[in-house]
């Protein structure tokens, strides 16, 4: 493919930050061997998952390839005997689970391509390397003054961007570096933009931004080449690390761990605090900072992969920062990331998590207070301070910087314009993840209120609770209903009463046992219009009343008034 053509159609940009998790759900013995079903997700969606099956072998294969991190991963062991019992394999699997649930969680491991391949083979089976290669030679074809001297394996983290050391075959002994980068996520530039802006990089020029030699892009990709620089990286200071070695074997497990001296880190810091200001008031996006982005020069730090937020790539912290939605602009990432170089200047090693609720013992206050303005929760919660107001923070207010270069980056108008409306798309899908991120947390703590014991045993005795109250109100309904029967047969002329009407306050000195349930009710005996109908009942008995009125009635009753009745009777046979 010609370094010029289109990018394929229907292209998936991935964002290779997202975090992947991955559970094993299932295990089958085969003949000879154990199967391990796992299912994997990407990111916070269930949706987003799919199933891979992988061998003790296929983990045991990763697993001597990672071991240039220096590393002691848990694998458990090999055994060739007894290894098809069910037990043996039950723990076997609680052992790769564990195994997994380690490489995904450490942010270096989590994001090699290793791990990634192993997880997620359809999205990762392309050897980038070889892509890189065809495009770099592509571009040798009309720039025939550069000449290849080696690739750089695995100097960086990022699995879409290759490094190769170039030299120019007229000035032999002097080496270079070529970046070639994959489009990002993140790119909303159009092609004309984008690529006016890649070129426009090497006139960037200012004290504190390595130089960029050449560069160039297509629709799919771009190619940078600057000057090779022997003591390499911050990182690698930090580390005492070699920049040509993998980034797995420089980074991940450090054999001595020793943060700057203070005077370091007040001067370094203050001068990448200058060029991000620089930045912001440029209108340029960044939002990569981080300690393999900025190169060492003397005693100077200058700051790397200006092209990163135009290719649309994702950052190196990302998975951190959107975790907290008032870190919702570039700005406020960069200070974050800020955050994070400045405690490795410090303590010499990444923070262990984020937010930091406790620092350890560092050269000075003044260090604390600022990483306690972009680290810890209260920061996280609140947000970020500005550029201008760590730079007036007693850690940098009193160093002195002494330079002649005068700082030059000319944007015209139109590509200003079009930057500023690529930021706010960047910053639109940070807050939309924030936000999805957001609200599946709260809908776990929910769940996890939900199912905990103690709320399980709460949920027990309000059911208790309300059964016991449903049977009390049942037995006052059923109550009431024998009562009504009971008024309603004595013959008086009293009104029935509801179930659901109050009940009159019972009479003082009334026994308060309840009645025995009363026989059947005789026959009402009709009354005579004229004569007067007993006293009348009080609407409900309560406490044996309504049993003292029906004996009353029964004794008062007179037979003399009750009406003749004339009755025909039919009954006799005919006899016709």
């Amino acid at each position: 493919m010609a370094f010029m053509e289109k990018p394929p159609a229907g292209k998936v940009l991935l964002d290779d930050t997202v975090p992947l998790t991955a559970a094993i759900e299932a295990s089958q013995s085969l003949q000879s061997h154990t199967e391990y079903i796992i299912r994997v997700q990407r990111g916070i969606s269930v949706e987003n998952s799919w199933q891979i099956v992988r061998r003790y072998s296929d983990f045991d294969l990763l697993n001597n390839s990672l071991q240039i991190a220096g590393l002691s991963l848990p694998l458990p062991p090999k055994k060739l005997i007894g290894n098809m019992d069910r037990e043996f394999i039950a723990e076997r699997q609680k052992g790769l689970q564990n195994y997994l649930n380690v490489i995904t969680t450490n942010h270096v491991l989590s994001n090699c391509e290793l791990v990634k391949k192993f997880l997620d083979p359809n999205n990762y089976s392309a050897n980038y390397t070889e892509i890189a290669l065809q495009q770099v030679s592509m571009f040798f074809r009309s720039e025939p003054k550069w000449e290849v001297v080696e690739p750089l394996k695995d100097i960086g983290w990022r699995i879409r961007k290759k490094y190769f050391l170039m030299k120019i075959k007229n000035q032999p002994k002097e080496r270079l570096v070529l970046s070639w980068a994959d489009l990002g996520p993140d790119k909303y530039l159009s092609d004309k933009d984008f690529q006016c802006l890649i070129k426009l990089l090497p006139s960037c020029l200012h004290p504190y931004i390595y130089r960029v030699t050449f560069a160039t892009a297509n629709e799919s990709s771009a190619l940078l080449i600057r000057m090779f620089n022997e003591k390499g990286t911050l990182k690698d200071l930090i580390y005492k690390a070699k920049p040509k070695d993998p980034f797995l074997k420089k980074y991940c497990n450090p054999k001595k761990i020793q943060g700057l001296e203070l005077q370091q880190i007040k001067t370094y810091g203050r001068q990448i605090l200058e060029v991000l200001k620089f930045l912001h008031d440029k209108g340029f996006p960044y939002g990569h900072l981080h300690a393999s982005n900025v190169m060492l020069d003397g005693d100077t730090c200058r700051l790397l992969d200006l092209e990163n937020s135009l290719l649309g790539l994702p950052s190196f912290y990302r998975s951190y920062f959107s975790q907290f939605r008032k870190i919702n602009t570039l700005e406020s990432v960069d200070v974050h990331c800020f955050g994070h170089l400045l405690y490795e200047m410090t303590y010499g090693r990444p923070p262990d998590s984020v937010p930091v609720d406790s620092f350890p013992p560092a050269p000075s206050m003044a260090v604390v207070a600022v990483l306690e303005s972009t680290l810890s929760c209260e920061a996280c919660k609140n947000g970020m301070p500005t550029v201008s107001r760590l730079l007036q923070m007693p850690l940098f207010s009193d160093v002195l910087l002494t330079t002649s270069e005068k700082p030059q980056f000319k944007i015209p108008t139109k590509l200003k314009e079009a930057l500023r409306i690529a930021k706010e798309c960047i910053e639109k899908r940070l807050i939309e993840e924030q936000k999805q991120i957001h609200q599946h947390r709260r809908l776990t703590r929910a769940q996890s209120h939900h199912g905990s014991e103690e709320e399980r045993k709460k949920r027990k005795i309000l059911a208790r609770k309300k059964s016991k109250r449903s049977a009390v109100e049942n037995s006052e309904e059923y109550s009431a209903k024998y009562s009504n029967s009971n008024n309603s047969g004595s013959g008086a002329s009293s009104p029935l009463t509801s179930p659901s009407s109050p009940t009159p306050p019972s009479t003082a000195g009334m026994s308060t046992l309840p009645p025995p349930p009363p026989p059947p009710p005789p026959a009402a005996p009709l009354l005579p219009a004229s004569t007067e109908a007993p006293t009348q009942l009080p609407p409900q008995a309560v406490n044996g009343v309504s049993r003292g009125a029906l004996l009353s009635s029964i004794q008062n009753f007179q037979k003399g008034t009750l009406r003749k009745a004339e009755t025909c009777d039919h009954s006799a046979p005919k006899i016709g």
